[in-house]
C-alpha cells in the first residue's frame, strides 16, 4: 500500500527528543526532509501537549518548549476538539488518549498511524506500524 498522509504518535516523537534507544534512529529517519518530500507527516496538538508535559518532567520546561517548537517545524499539527473527545467516549476503547488520536487521524484522512503502541490501535480501521516497519515499507 502507498501511504500519503501519516499520523505520528507521541512515542515516536519522544523517542527522537529523548534519544531513546534502540528507537531513536527510526524516529530520526522518519522525520527527515527526504521522507517529508514523499509523505505528509501529521501529529496532533494534544500530542504536543503530552510531549511538553513528559519532557518537562524528565528534563525541564525550557527543553520542553524548545522540543515542541522543533517538532512544529518538522511536522503538521492537527487540531483537536470536543468532537474527537466525544468520539473517543463513544468508541469506549481501552486507551482513551489513543482513541482521541485515532479520531483526529480519521477526520483528517490519514491512511496510517505510526506508533510503538500498536495494540492500542488494533481495533480501529486505520493501519498502524511502528517506525521501523514503516520505514522498511517505504525505503
Amino acid at each position: 500500500m502507498t501511504y500519503k498522509k501519516v499520523f505520528v504518535d507521541s512515542d515516536i516523537l519522544l523517542d527522537l527528543l529523548l534519544n531513546r534507544e534502540p528507537f531513536f534512529i527510526y524516529s530520526r529517519t522518519l522525520l527527515t526532509d527526504e521522507i517529508k518530500k514523499i509523505i505528509e507527516l501529521n501529529t496532533s496538538a494534544l500530542i504536543l501537549a503530552n510531549v511538553h508535559y513528559i519532557i518537562s518532567k524528565n528534563l525541564n520546561k525550557n527543553i520542553a518548549v524548545t522540543s515542541v517548537k522543533y517538532i512544529m517545524d518538522l511536522i503538521n499539527v492537527l487540531p483537536f476538539g470536543a468532537s474527537h473527545i466525544n468520539s473517543a467516549i463513544i468508541a469506549n476503547q481501552a486507551d482513551f488518549e489513543d482513541s482521541i488520536q485515532y479520531h483526529i487521524a480519521k477526520e483528517n484522512k490519514c491512511d496510517l498511524i505510526v506508533s510503538r503502541n500498536i495494540k492500542h490501535y488494533k481495533k480501529f480501521d486505520i493501519p498502524v506500524l511502528n517506525a521501523e516497519e514503516f520505514l522498511r515499507k517505504i525505503l
